[in-house]
């Protein structure tokens, strides 16, 4: 792993887009439309991706685990980061933790696992992992209060924390204890804001973490990449204007289903096509369709735009 100082900038450098997974009609792996997303990615200037919950590998088949890391590794140019993620059911993530040694991925996100365990419990299965992947990982928190800052200290005091991925739903972003709290544990620019575009201008300003995830990046990256420059430039009156042109789709990812309608939107902007969504999570009604297709091209124009 690089020094903490390198990681810092890095983080710094790059919106990390936290892309859809392209499947086939017959819902397996699609090497060439990932590969096809991932270059509309970097050519807008994106050089971190992360694979986790928009990629629905929550529900990842343990033997299609190795091709989509393999595919993962050969699909993104030499100096662009790609981080996938494991879990969250434990037996899972031991059993990735095996095949991930074979491959020189920077870090592993841990999937947010709720249900059937307890603080204690979590922090142990997160120890459990990063030592037997022999690297820290990314410490994924979604829910408030799902690690106490004690159990997160712990954890970063022995080493086992490359950054953290702060996704804990707001009315007032501004108004976090959890967050500031966590960032009193873990320095701040290995915080990343995971929520989107929306409460991200409030994450880097007011708390100094070090940049933020974005699903929405997908479909206008350069836009988002603006976005970033004009927070770490203190223009926040330039930001908050590139903020509201994701808003309309965000805002439909929030009334209907974030994962299910940033898979559409990657397609129906004309970027990859991404295929049948896992079933777990359904599809789209015709008209949540509709809505979508609409929200997202005007961004995609937008971002041609530019």
């Amino acid at each position: 792993m690089e020094p903490s100082f390198d990681l810092s900038r890095r983080l710094a450098a790059s919106v990390i887009a936290v892309p859809p997974l392209a499947r086939t009609s017959d819902r397996r792996i699609c090497g060439a439309e990932n590969r096809r997303l991932i270059e509309y990615l970097e050519r807008g200037g994106i050089s971190t991706l992360l694979y986790g919950g928009n990629a629905v590998l929550y529900h990842v088949r343990l033997s299609e685990y190795a091709q989509l890391l393999s595919m993962l590794r050969d699909a993104v140019s030499q100096s662009t980061w790609v981080i996938p993620s494991v879990g969250p059911a434990f037996g899972t993530m031991m059993d990735q933790a095996d095949m991930l040694i074979d491959f020189n991925f920077p870090t592993v996100m841990i999937l947010p696992q709720k249900e059937i365990a307890n603080q204690a419990g979590l922090a142990t299965g997160i120890r459990l992992f990063a030592e037997r992947l022999r690297k820290p990982i990314v410490l994924y928190l979604k829910h408030d209060r799902w690690l106490a800052p004690r159990a997160v200290q712990s954890l970063e005091d022995d080493g086992l924390i490359s950054w953290v991925k702060y996704a804990v739903v707001r009315d007032d972003p501004a108004k976090d204890d959890y967050l500031r709290e966590i960032a009193q544990v873990v320095d701040p620019n290995r915080i990343v804001s995971g929520i989107g575009e929306q409460p991200a201008i409030v994450h880097m300003r007011d708390f100094g973490v070090a940049s933020f995830t974005s699903g929405c990046v997908c479909v206008a990256p350069k836009m988002s990449m603006r976005m970033l420059a004009a927070v770490a430039a203190k223009d926040y009156a330039a930001a908050e204007l590139l903020r509201t042109r994701f808003q309309a789709l965000e805002d439909l990812r929030n009334q209907i289903q974030p994962i299910s309608v940033l898979h559409q939107a990657v397609a129906a902007a004309g970027i990859a096509e991404t295929g049948p969504i896992q079933p777990m999570l359904g599809s789209l009604t015709a008209d949540q369709a509709g809505l979508v297709a609409q929200a997202s091209r005007e961004l995609r124009l937008a971002e041609i735009e530019l």
